[in-house]
């Protein structure tokens, strides 16, 4: 069954994320925290991480950064799903080749269906 590791500190955001991914047949998994969420990661790989990037503390671009860093995980997915618009991390990262983001969606602009097809687009349900 392939998990999905949620990275959002919005508890009301996290919980419809949840529910429509759970009603879609995954199983799903959140963190608040980034360092939780490299915590849980290190016991047992995600099939996809979907991260916002506006996270207190350790941040989630540097989350990604140390996600990133270690060579059993270079080919996870990982979709951000951010407040933060594209123009303005291309801006402060220079894009997103460097840290191999799968999929990058603004919170504003889409739909809890359309995150859920991008992640049906990368994971097979748990049901099939």
């Amino acid at each position: 069954m392939s998990r999905i590791l949620l990275i959002e500190s919005d508890r009301l955001i996290a919980a419809n994320v949840i529910k429509v991914l759970k009603k879609a047949g995954y199983e799903v998994g959140w963190q608040v925290d980034p360092q939780s969420a490299l915590d849980i990661a290190d016991n047992e790989l995600p099939g996809v991480i979907i991260i916002d990037l506006v996270l207190a503390g350790h941040g989630g671009i540097e989350f990604l950064y140390e996600f990133r860093s270690y060579p059993d995980w270079q080919e996870i997915p990982v979709v951000v799903f951010s407040s933060l618009s594209a123009e303005e991390l291309k801006e402060a990262l220079g894009g997103f080749d460097h840290l191999n983001v799968t999929s990058y969606h603004y919170k504003p602009n889409t739909t809890l269906a359309e995150l859920t097809r991008t992640v049906g687009r990368i994971l097979q349900p748990a049901s099939v």
